[in-house]
């Protein structure tokens, strides 16, 4: 027997296996599995869903016109993924969740900073999907709104506690059901309404195009957070090139196709759209038969989206306990438990606020770009410019090891990164009081991304902490 064999029969083995075992700890190559393209089904398939829709019809609800609209968000879906894409790289290169690596930049303490904030977006996010799923699931089990909610829930909980590769199964079947519903939707648009006039009505202001690239970036910023802890059991050697346009080319086009039928609903609408967002997309089914499927696809669809979020959560809280527990594995009674304290809360929040959704989840989804476009243009110019990838893993759990327990640097331009937005930001939770230079268009995010990049550049020069000439892992 070759001594790689114990080995292969371990990944064997792994492959065959449904829940997870790993949680935020490194993944040795011995358990590298899988291909870009699954890559592209997760993201693909898990945008093809309703929160996308509304998402995209907010840029009409808010004033703007069809054509615009579409471009706006298109523009928006570009750059927004290019930075997503990115940070799927780190995943198979480090063999680590997203949010861990921030350690290198902000210490294993300091780290804890970003992580809060980011469960703070797993549990709002969560929270919106779990207001129209829920919504959706009540009416195919003909039973309440609030029972629908909490049914979804459970259901997200026991997708979550198995993990990434049941995931990753939702996924590709989620990429085949939106598909199919997505085509029924537009076909029922086209050949039941006269679009002519919604084409024609166009009235472009900057104000509003803005509008419409801010929501679309956002909704792709708001996944860098976790996008590589769904590449990290990737082979680390795998094609860059090929990881980047399967996350890049999913997310957008499935981002684009739901944002664009959500444009189109919204015009068509009128008011009758907002506060009945899943009413009015099923009432586009010719019968009862049809609107039950449409139901049925809705659900799905966000239980893929929704599942990330709890996962993500869950290894948040995870990488922000460990940090001060010195662990680099949480138990399976562990993972249950803060699955569970995680998707609670969002069931919650959803319980609570399902009346005003729309409206503050609009607020929600702009605002969340100043505080992770910072910690993004850190961690992408780190990685890519500054250690070219070289990661010290044991360190990563060891406060008094090479990335120190609280990274000043990094702490203090993440806060300058957020500060220097907030003149910018024109927010109904934020009025900037510089926007009239840009009249009143907000573009803090874009001010941000790149003062922070260059703030960290001329910072690294000073504080040369982490810089390695290889990567340093754990004993296999």
């Amino acid at each position: 027997m070759s001594a790689e064999s114990p080995a292969a029969d371990y990944a064997g083995a792994e492959k065959q296996r449904l829940s997870e075992t790993r949680s935020i700890d490194y993944i040795p190559p011995s358990e590298r599995h899988g291909h870009p393209f699954s890559q592209f089904t997760l993201w693909f398939g898990g945008n093809l869903q309703i929160t996308a829709i509304v998402t995209g019809a907010l840029a009409v609800v808010l004033g703007g016109d069809v054509v615009w609209s579409i471009i706006g968000l298109l523009v928006g879906q570009v750059v927004g993924a290019t930075i997503m894409s990115l940070h799927a790289i780190q995943g198979p290169r480090l063999g680590l969740p997203q949010m861990i690596t921030s350690r290198m930049q902000f210490g294993v303490y300091g780290a804890v900073i970003p992580l809060v904030l980011v469960c703070i977006m797993y549990v709002g996010f969560s929270a919106s999907g779990t207001v129209l799923a829920g919504q959706a699931l009540a009416k195919l089990i003909n039973s309440s709104n609030a029972s629908g909610m909490i049914l979804f829930s459970a259901i997200i909980v026991v997708i979550a506690v198995l993990g990434y590769r049941v995931i990753h199964k939702l996924g590709k079947v989620a990429s085949v059901i939106g598909v199919l519903a997505f085509v029924y939707l537009f076909i029922t648009l086209l050949s039941t309404h006269d679009l002519s006039a919604v084409w024609q009505n166009q009235h472009f202001t900057v104000a509003n195009f803005l509008l419409a690239v801010s929501l679309s970036s956002s909704w792709q910023i708001a996944f860098c957070p976790y996008v590589s802890d769904y590449s990290r059991y990737l082979p680390a050697n795998v094609s860059a090139k090929k990881l980047f346009s399967c996350v890049f080319f999913g997310t957008v086009l499935g981002t684009q196709a739901s944002m664009t039928l959500g444009v189109i609903v919204a015009a068509i609408a009128g008011k009758a759209f907002s506060g009945n967002e899943v009413g009015y997309i099923v009432s586009l089914g010719s019968s009862a038969t049809m609107a039950m499927v449409i139901y049925f696809a809705i659900c799905f669809g966000k239980i893929t989206f929704t599942t990330l979020n709890a996962y993500g959560s869950f290894m948040s809280l995870t990488t922000i306990v460990s940090g001060f527990r010195q662990k680099t594995s949480l138990s399976r009674g562990g993972r249950i438990l803060f699955v569970v304290l995680m998707v609670t809360i969002s069931c919650v929040i959803a319980l609570i606020s399902e009346p005003a959704f729309l409206k503050s989840f609009t607020h929600f989804l702009l605002f969340l770009l100043a505080f992770f476009v910072p910690w993004s243009a850190i961690s992408l110019t780190d990685f890519y410019l500054i250690t070219k990838g070289k990661v010290d893993v044991p360190a990563l759990s060891q406060p008094n090891g090479r990335y120190g327990r609280w990274n000043w640097a990094g702490i203090i331009v993440y806060f300058c990164g957020v500060l220097v937005q907030l003149p910018f930001i024109d927010n109904p939770l934020h009025h900037g009081s510089l926007t009239w230079i840009f009249a009143g268009n907000d573009v803090s995010w874009i001010i941000g991304w790149f003062v922070t990049a260059l703030l960290w550049l001329a910072a690294r020069k000073f504080d040369r902490r982490g810089m390695l000439a290889h990567s340093v892992y754990p004993n296999q």
